[in-house]
Parts: structure tokens; C-alpha cells; sequence
């Protein structure tokens, strides 16, 4: 029998049962109503049918819970399965009935930021994007594999199956390590010419096509045909960027600054076009990395992109032979070779006597032979010669060593002698040009994100004629000697698919010594001259495929240790994709230069190489200073191909010693500076196998001295109109082009020949560059055709000419007194004749 006190215990706690049943009860809700109240709570969407939903009704979860928490609750008081997406949208399924669902997160690795717009391609060739937040899925069926691809990042294959439908796991993908080129165009001017996103020219060497008068990729004749670019005297030793001198250009080898750049004294490029991978060029809105220079940037490197097989190829033409190598030491290191030689040591070709009359006109090589009309005899010898070493090594997954080495010699020898009224005149003559240059890199990939890069190089030039004459038994001996080396270091960051930054600091010394001696009468001048600098540089790079924006800003800050002066230098390059096939361009840059080569006397080095190089002073010889602006609108569609760019440029700090006048300022000494402002235009239309494009080039250059008398007057290299035009037809391994090239003539003076007294001879001039010389045109041809064997072994053969029409155009002008007839002459420099050339390669 239950006591009384027991009996008010049980009745309290049935009552107490009865009571929650009750309130349960009372708490049941509508599901809709409950999925309403979470959607405002937790800012998320609930999709699902009304039949899945309907009349159900379950106790509410509690407020406090979060909303995975929630969602746990409601599977477990339902028969629905709920699908969470990004916290976003939440799809409800019957759990019977519910698809497999495939879904992730795609995330950089290297700054664990998600990845939007990222392509899925399933196997039935569907596409879609991640979402802003990485996000993507996709019904399971029977897709097992899927890839994940994105600019900028290395494609992912994931095998369905081992992803985890309910938690959609993220998947990272790594950077892609090697900077990727955003190529304008595919084929500008030939095949295997490209331009960038950032304005510059790429030319492959092993890619390349034909063009017209070239059957070998010579990088300094091929950069001619770019508007914009010019040599006034047919010479790869005097490229004119838009109006500069060729030693305000910055030519570098893996690294290296070569101060010579021409076998033959500048008909022949000193780099072998058998060798190079990788030419860039730019006019302006070089990388802040790049210094020392006023005009444009043409950088060679000969590191291949990708590992290459085992090769061997050589090669002869009407000039020269040459041998190429390279050779896999193992999977990680690898030796590459090549040289490269005159034949003229044992015949003398069409194309060498063309070569030789061309150079050596209006010398002291040919004054001799002109001076005298009895018993003269010459005997000459010259050669050149080139070779290139490459050794590469990579240390574990992380590191390169890459050693280069370069080296480049011209030599002459020239003894003439002649008899003249019973007194005998002879000279041997000597000059000899040359460049050697080392440069040890070292590139360490820290991550997939963050490389160094750091290369010590050193430069060797030398000049030296050495003349001895019988007639007053005198020698005569001109040097001109460069050693330029230096430590660069580099960092670079990817930041993100779009976003990257690099850092780094320069060390550079240059010396230069110029030597004068003279016996009888005796004269001796030697003087040397150090100069090093500082730079600090940083440069960051935007690059969105999505919103057509290309931008990339640095700069690069030089201290001058002997001046103690600080040059800031920045640069810009913006591109803008104003539609799928119309992109503008805005391009800009500050620049200097502490070394020029200068004319002292033209008769200097015979005449033939009469530039010397010197380092500014910062008083007589100043800095050079540059600042250009170009804005470029660049249109391609349906193989049609414009080009047009606007362009200002002004150098300040030039010196009339360097400009090559031979008018009444040979000899004045003063500063000032240039400013030229023009249009250049391409337009190019590829049809099936055959190519042509027509350029057109206008700029007003002029010069601008204030201490002179005339302060303004036209610039010794302004060519007002370049017309440049070349049908290219390529099928299989037949290639052909013609092309034209037409220009206005160069500025020259003339003399004031009402001033002038027959009987008493002196020079006296009109304004400087008063006039212009006759119009220059010249047709060229070329053609190659290459064919393979059953064994693998590459046959190719060329044949090219040189101004077809044999025009007779003239390139330069200048006025003398002769010191046979007391007179005034007028001396005339030509450019080639017809000149043929050939040449045949054999590759394996």
C-alpha cells in the first residue's frame, strides 16, 4: 500500500508528464513557417516543391542553434535530406529521392584565396564556372572525372568518387611558374614575330619565316623592318629608334651589355641567328629592370623555355660558316655550343666584294688608293669570327645554375704602298674590334609563388687601329677600351592569378680608357674613366583576362656614386581591351645614360669605326636623360591586322660630338637635346598561305641647341617618310618574299657657295640641315625551301638579293676641300649594290 507522502510524489510527476505532452503538442509549427523563420535569421534561400512539404508540421529547432546545427535537427525529425550550398541556398529533397551531388571549393595554393570564374569541363564537354566564392556542383550521374582550369594556374583532373558530396571539399590549384604572355598576335610582319600586351616585339629565331633580303633570322636586320626602326646607312651598328643614335639603344646577350653588335664594321649582326630562342624588343615602356639606356631595349637570350633534344646543325653562305651543338649531359644539365667564322680568309664572293666597297668607302682605306694613279698595290686580310658557350644545371627541384659566355672579334689588316714621282708611300694598317662577356646566374623557385634571381656579368670591349707609315716613318695608335660588369638581383611574387610584384637592386661599374699616341712628333694622351651605380627597383603587373585590363608600373631609382646624384626612372604600360578585337595601348617611360660614343675627327680608326665610347662627366658630357609617351590602338579581325601608334619622345644631355655632323658643327663642342614626335602604322592581312603588310612611318625630329647660332634645325637621323611594304608566301617548307622599302632622304647641309673664294678655298655653310638628300628605295627578294630525309636529317637552302634594281642610292653627303686641287669637293656615300647571297644548313 502506498504511503500517503509516496502517493503526492507519483501524482505530481504524471501530472508534470502530462503537462510537457501538452505543451509539445502546442509547439508544433508548420514547416514552412519554420524554414521562413531561418531563412531571415541565417540570409539563406530554401528551395524545394510544396508536394515534398506539405502538411508537415515538427517542433521548431532553437534560435541559439546555428544553422548547421539546424538543418542536423530538421533531417533528423523529416524523411528530408538538405543540401547546403556556400551557406547561400539550401536545396531540400525527399531522401528518397535526392540526386548525387558533386560539389567543391577551388582555391589558390598559393594565397589560399578562393578562385572565381575557374572553368568545370565534364566529360560530355559541359562547361561552367565557380562562383565569387570558389564554389561550383553539378549532378554526380555518370561524370567520374572532371578538370579544373584557370589562367594563370596549372589544370586539375579529379576523379569524382573520391570527393565528399556532403562537406564539397576544396581543391587547390597551384600557379603556373613561368610568366605567361598575353600575345596580341600571333604573326606580325613573319611568322615568329609576336607582340605582347606590354608593347614589345618577340621574335623566335626557330619559329621564324622569311623576310624580304633575309634568309637567316638576324635579329638586328629583322628589328629594321618594325616601324619605327631604321639604319640611315644600311648598318646593324647604327639602329635609329625613333630618331636616337645606335649607342642610345641597350643591347644585352643573356644578361651581358655588348658594346659591339656588327661583324663586317655593321653589315652583319654579331649574334648568330642560329642560336637565339628568344628576341624582345621594345621601342618603349621597357621593364623598370632595364637601364642605361635613352631609346629602346633589345634583349637576346638564348635559354631555351622547355627542355630540347640532342642537336647539331651547321651551316654556310656567301660570308661566313658556322656550327651549332647542344647536347643533354643528363636529365638535369645540359652544354650548348656555337661559332661562327669568315670564309673570306679563303675566297672572295660576290657578296664579300659588294660587302667590302660598301664599308670601305670614303675612308682612308680608299683615299689612299685615290690619291695616288701609279704603281699602287694593296694587299688585305680580313675576319671575323664569333662563338658561344652555354653550360646549364639544375640542382634538385628548386634551383639553376646557367653559365654564358660570348665572344666576338673583327680584324683587318690593309698594306698599301705606291711610287709617285720617285718617292715611295706605303702604310700597314691594323684594326682590330672586339667584345667578350661572362655572365653566372643562379634562379631559385622558393614556392609556387616567389623566385630569385640573381646573375653576376662582366663586358669586354676593345678598338684599337694601329697605322705605320713610310713616308715620315710615323706610327699612329687609337684604343678604346670598355670593361663594364656588375651584380643584378631580382625577386619576383604572384601575389594571385592577376596580381604580381618584383624587387631588386643593381650594382654597375663601367671603366672606359681611350688611348692616343703618336711617334714623330711624339704625342701621348691616355685617359680612364670609372663610373659606378646604384638601383633599387620595384615593378607590380595587373593582369585581368576577364575585365581586358593589362597594367604594369615600376620604378627604378639610380644613384651615381661619383656625382652623388639620385635618378628616379618610372615606367608604365596599360592596355585596355576595349572590344574582343579593338585593344589601346598607353606606353611611358623616364630613362638615362651615363656612357655614348662620340666622333672626335672622322678620320679616327681609319675612318671605318670612328666611334669611341665615353662616360658622362655630369659638366662638357652630361647625362642623358629621355622621356617618351606613345599611345597605340591595336585592331585584329578575320586575319585583318592595324597598327597605329602616336608617339613623343625627347633626350636631353646630347652632345654635337655624338650626332655624327659633318658640316660646319664637326667641330663645335655643346650640349643640348632632341625632340621628335610621330605616327607609325602597320597594316597586315593574312590570306590562306600568303602574308602582306604595308607600314608607313612620319616623325618631325629636330634638334635644339641654345648656345649655337642656329639653336633649331632638323636632327641628322629624321627620315620624315618610311614606306615599307612585303608579299610573303608560305606553303609546306617553301617559303618566298618580295618587299620594298622607300624613304625621304636624310637631312644634309649644303655650302653657301656665294661665300666662297675658288682661289682661296674655305668652307662656309648654309643653315645646318638646309636640305635633303634624294629619295632612297630599294626591292629585295628572298626565298628558302627545307626538306627532311627518312633518317631525320633537316636540308635547307636560301637564296637572297639585294636591291634588285641595282638603284644607286645615296645615304650620305658631305663637302670637302681636296688638298690635290684646292677645291671643294662633294664626297658621296652609296648603299649596296645588287648584292646576291646563298646559303645552305644541314640539322640533325
Amino acid at each position: 500500500m502506498l504511503r500517503p507522502r509516496k502517493f503526492h510524489f507519483l501524482f505530481i510527476l504524471i501530472l508534470l508528464a502530462l503537462n510537457l505532452s501538452a505543451q509539445d503538442k502546442s509547439k508544433l509549427m508548420p514547416f514552412k513557417k519554420i524554414i521562413l523563420d531561418i531563412e531571415k535569421q541565417h540570409d539563406v534561400n530554401f528551395n524545394y516543391t510544396e508536394d515534398n512539404i506539405a502538411g508537415l508540421e515538427i517542433n521548431p529547432p532553437k534560435r541559439s542553434l546555428s544553422l548547421e546545427q539546424k538543418l542536423e535537427y530538421l533531417e533528423k525529425k523529416t524523411d528530408l535530406s538538405f543540401e547546403n550550398i556556400g551557406n547561400k541556398f539550401i536545396n531540400i529533397y525527399k531522401k528518397d529521392n535526392a540526386p548525387e551531388m558533386i560539389c567543391g571549393y577551388v582555391i589558390s595554393d598559393a594565397d589560399k584565396k578562393p578562385i572565381a570564374n575557374a572553368n568545370i569541363s565534364l566529360p560530355d564537354k559541359t562547361q561552367f564556372t565557380t562562383d565569387s566564392e570558389g564554389y561550383f556542383e553539378f549532378i554526380k550521374e555518370d561524370k567520374t572525372t572532371f578538370t579544373i582550369s584557370h589562367v594563370g594556374f596549372i589544370s586539375k583532373r579529379i576523379t569524382a568518387s573520391n570527393l565528399d558530396s556532403k562537406n564539397c571539399p576544396q581543391i587547390f590549384l597551384e600557379p603556373e611558374i613561368t610568366e605567361l604572355h598575353e600575345i596580341k598576335a600571333n604573326s606580325i610582319l613573319a611568322s615568329g614575330i609576336s607582340k605582347n600586351n606590354d608593347g614589345s616585339f618577340i621574335i623566335k629565331p626557330k619559329k621564324f619565316g622569311i623576310l624580304p633580303g633575309l634568309i637567316e633570322p638576324d635579329a638586328l636586320q629583322t628589328m629594321q623592318q618594325i616601324p619605327g626602326v631604321n639604319s640611315l646607312d644600311e648598318s646593324v651598328s647604327s639602329i635609329n629608334v625613333r630618331g636616337g643614335t645606335h649607342d642610345q639603344n641597350l643591347f644585352l646577350w643573356n644578361g651581358i651589355r655588348m658594346f659591339q653588335t656588327g661583324h663586317f664594321f655593321g653589315l652583319i649582326s654579331v649574334f648568330n641567328p642560329n642560336l637565339a630562342h628568344t628576341i624582345s624588343i621594345y621601342k618603349n615602356g621597357s621593364s623598370a629592370f632595364y637601364g642605361e639606356s635613352v631609346s629602346s631595349v633589345v634583349a637576346i637570350s638564348s635559354t631555351a623555355e622547355t627542355a630540347e633534344k640532342n642537336t647539331f646543325s651547321a651551316g654556310i653562305n656567301m660570308i661566313n660558316a658556322d656550327v651549332y651543338a647542344k647536347y643533354n649531359l643528363s636529365k638535369k644539365s645540359y652544354i650548348e655550343i656555337s661559332a661562327r667564322k669568315s670564309i673570306t680568309d679563303f675566297v672572295e664572293t660576290p657578296t664579300y666584294k659588294e660587302y667590302f666597297n660598301k664599308v670601305f668607302q670614303n675612308t682612308t682605306i680608299t683615299d689612299f688608293s685615290q690619291n695616288q694613279n701609279v704603281n699602287y698595290q694593296s694587299d688585305k686580310k680580313f675576319g671575323f669570327y664569333d662563338a658561344t658557350l652555354k653550360y646549364a644545371q639544375k640542382i634538385g627541384s628548386k634551383d639553376q645554375i646557367i653559365l654564358d659566355l660570348i665572344t666576338i672579334k673583327d680584324n683587318l689588316e690593309v698594306f698599301q704602298s705606291a711610287t709617285v714621282y720617285n718617292t715611295n708611300k706605303s702604310e700597314d694598317n691594323v684594326l682590330r674590334q672586339q667584345n667578350y662577356g661572362g655572365n653566372l646566374s643562379w634562379r631559385r623557385n622558393w614556392n609556387s609563388f616567389n623566385t630569385t634571381k640573381i646573375n653576376f656579368y662582366n663586358s669586354s670591349y676593345e678598338l684599337l687601329a694601329n697605322q705605320k707609315t713610310t713616308l715620315g716613318d710615323q706610327v699612329v695608335i687609337q684604343e678604346n677600351t670598355v670593361n663594364n660588369n656588375g651584380i643584378n638581383l631580382e625577386n619576383n611574387h604572384i601575389i594571385n592569378s592577376n596580381f604580381s610584384f618584383n624587387e631588386g637592386y643593381q650594382f654597375n661599374e663601367i671603366g672606359i680608357t681611350n688611348l692616343e699616341q703618336v711617334t714623330n712628333p711624339d704625342f701621348y694622351r691616355r685617359v680612364k674613366d670609372v663610373l659606378r651605380t646604384h638601383a633599387l627597383i620595384v615593378e607590380g603587373k595587373y593582369n585581368d583576362t576577364i575585365s581586358k585590363i593589362y597594367f604594369k608600373a615600376g620604378m627604378r631609382l639610380n644613384y651615381i656614386e661619383k656625382f652623388k646624384k639620385y635618378i628616379a626612372e618610372p615606367r608604365i604600360q596599360l592596355a585596355y581591351g576595349i572590344s574582343k578585337n579593338l585593344n589601346l595601348e598607353l606606353l611611358g617611360e623616364i630613362k638615362s645614360q651615363n656612357s655614348q660614343q662620340i666622333i672626335d675627327l672622322q678620320k679616327d680608326y681609319f675612318g671605318i669605326e670612328k666611334r669611341r665610347w665615353i662616360i658622362s662627366n655630369n659638366t662638357t658630357i652630361p647625362i642623358q636623360k629621355s622621356r617618351q609617351l606613345s599611345l597605340n590602338l591595336f585592331y585584329k579581325k578575320n586575319d585583318w591586322l592595324l597598327d597605329i601608334e602616336n608617339f613623343y619622345k625627347k633626350v636631353i644631355g646630347i652632345t654635337t660630338s655624338s650626332q655624327g655632323f659633318q658640316n660646319q658643327l664637326e667641330f663645335v663642342r655643346t650640349t643640348g637635346n632632341y625632340e621628335v614626335w610621330g605616327t607609325e602604322m602597320l597594316i597586315q592581312k593574312k590570306i590562306n598561305q600568303f602574308l602582306t603588310w604595308f607600314s608607313y612611318t612620319y616623325n618631325e625630329n629636330n634638334y635644339h641647341f641654345p648656345n649655337y647660332e642656329y639653336p633649331t634645325f632638323p636632327n641628322n637621323f629624321e627620315l620624315t617618310h618610311t614606306l615599307s611594304w612585303a608579299g610573303i608566301y608560305e606553303k609546306n617548307n617553301f617559303k618566298i618574299a618580295l618587299g620594298t622599302k622607300w624613304s625621304s632622304g636624310r637631312p644634309k647641309t649644303s655650302p653657301d657657295f656665294a661665300q666662297i673664294d675658288p682661289s682661296d678655298p674655305v668652307l662656309f655653310y648654309n643653315r645646318p640641315n638646309n636640305t635633303n638628300l634624294h629619295i632612297f628605295s630599294q626591292v629585295n627578294i628572298s626565298s628558302t625551301y627545307k626538306w627532311e630525309t627518312s633518317n631525320g636529317i633537316q636540308y635547307k637552302i636560301g637564296i637572297s638579293i639585294l636591291n634588285i634594281l641595282n638603284r644607286k642610292n645615296e645615304i650620305s653627303e658631305y663637302y670637302r676641300i681636296s688638298s690635290l686641287t684646292n677645291s671643294i669637293e662633294e664626297v658621296d656615300t652609296f648603299s649596296l649594290q645588287r648584292t646576291p647571297n646563298v646559303s645552305f644548313r644541314v640539322s640533325f
